[in-house]
């Protein structure tokens, strides 16, 4: 007998089932569609991210207070022990860096609290940062509107604030905020701008608000700072400017006082972190696959059962155990490959609906990887069945009931 007129026989015994065959191929179509789905969202995120953190730069060094191990990012072992409470760095640390190496064009210094923020009936808490005037150079924080606030305003503690884009959207609406005043932490302030939106990551501003350092250190009752961002004089040069950053700090600090940071590292512990995460996703997804596996098998065994007297007819007319084990092969991969190629269409319509609201990416290895398991799912869980069947006895078979 030939394959295709086995093929055929298989699909005929597969549509007499319609309703039965179809709640089989769900469980595989649900796994591959969650693979790809939960993959898509997972990678989506990690580009999303990493796009944002290189909008900031890549001739940008941070120094964050504490001692923390830049190898152990984003490997779950644990950074070490940053402590922003209990900061040794001092905004003069920021302008001894521009003043000592040629090799930092820019630096600022930074203080960060959570606060109240309340416009009229409108409140909300966010973190409020603290940064010298020219904050917007080193981070490459644009304005939507308005100004940044100047270096008089510092000097003189004003009380002036930038407001992130998600924050003056929740406290004004569609309403223009510039000139208006909003209350930090119980004190009014005036709005003199409105940033850009930036996203996730550590140059994202939206959900905050920005105002002068000195302002921010005198209302939060802060001496220290949080952290200093200098600014290299170009990318290619960044291995002398972090030499030069940490000698120059070391001449008032301990090695254990501050750690030195750079878009890189940044990138690689993000990376380190989502991809993980990206393949957790997927391994969960992945178990609905084996539960579709099983599935597989046990009505494929149902069917043996069922069909035990027409299997010993065809063993009597002169069909061999390998014919009969090759049907059912075929039933249990059409099954799983069908059910395949549906979670694939499911998985990738539905990733670009999300994709309208959140970041989503699709990727052709996940697609491929969930397609070839439940083809493989057809085969593994549909060897037990088929060899079942092609073992019967073909007059016990014909003596079923």
């Amino acid at each position: 007998m030939q394959f295709s007129q086995i093929f055929k026989i298989s699909l005929r015994s597969l549509r007499t089932n319609k309703v039965r065959s179809f709640l089989t191929m769900l469980g595989v179509i649900i796994g591959v569609s969650s693979v790809i789905m939960l993959v898509a969202i997972g990678s989506g995120l990690q580009k999303y991210v990493t796009d944002q953190l290189e909008g900031i730069g890549s001739n940008l060094i941070m120094v964050v207070p504490g001692k923390m191990d830049l190898n152990k990012m984003g490997s779950g072992g644990g950074g070490g022990g940053l402590n922003f409470l209990n900061s040794k760095l001092k905004p003069e640390d920021a302008q001894s860096l521009v003043q000592q190496s040629p090799l930092i064009v820019n630096a600022v210094s930074g203080v960060a609290n959570q606060a109240a923020v309340k416009y009229e009936e409108q409140k909300m808490y966010v973190e409020v940062q603290g940064h010298d005037y020219n904050f917007y150079e080193v981070m490459n924080s644009p304005l939507k509107e308005g100004d940044y606030f100047t270096e008089g305003d510092e000097k003189d503690g004003r009380k002036v604030a930038i407001l992130g884009s998600e924050v003056a959207k929740k406290l004004y609406g569609n309403y223009d905020p510039l000139g208006e005043k909003v209350i930090i932490a119980d004190d009014r302030f005036t709005v003199t701008g409105v940033l850009k939106d930036r996203g996730v990551g550590s140059s994202n501003l939206d959900d905050n608000v920005v105002i002068p350092r000195t302002t921010a250190q005198r209302l939060f009752n802060q001496q220290n700072v949080a952290g200093i961002y200098a600014q290299a004089v170009s990318a290619d040069k960044m291995d002398l400017a972090i030499a030069d950053v940490k000698m120059i700090l070391l001449n008032r600090l301990t090695s254990d006082d501050f750690t030195i940071m750079t878009q890189k590292d940044l990138l690689g512990a993000v990376s380190s972190i989502l991809g993980m995460l990206t393949l957790a996703l997927a391994g969960i997804a992945a178990i609905s696959l084996l539960v579709g596996g099983i599935g597989i098998m046990n009505i494929m065994l149902v069917s043996v059962t069922e069909r035990t007297r027409e299997i010993g007819l065809r063993k009597a007319l002169g069909a061999t155990p390998s014919l009969i084990l090759t049907q059912f092969l075929i039933e249990a991969v059409v099954l799983s490959v069908g059910g395949g190629l549906l979670g694939i269409l499911l998985g990738a319509s539905v990733s670009l609906i999300i994709s309208k609201f959140a970041p989503v990416q699709l990727t052709w290895w996940a697609i491929s990887l969930a397609f070839l398991v439940s083809a493989g799912v057809g085969i593994i869980f549909g060897v037990m069945p088929a060899r079942r069947a092609a073992k019967l006895n073909p007059i016990e078979a014909l003596r079923y009931e």
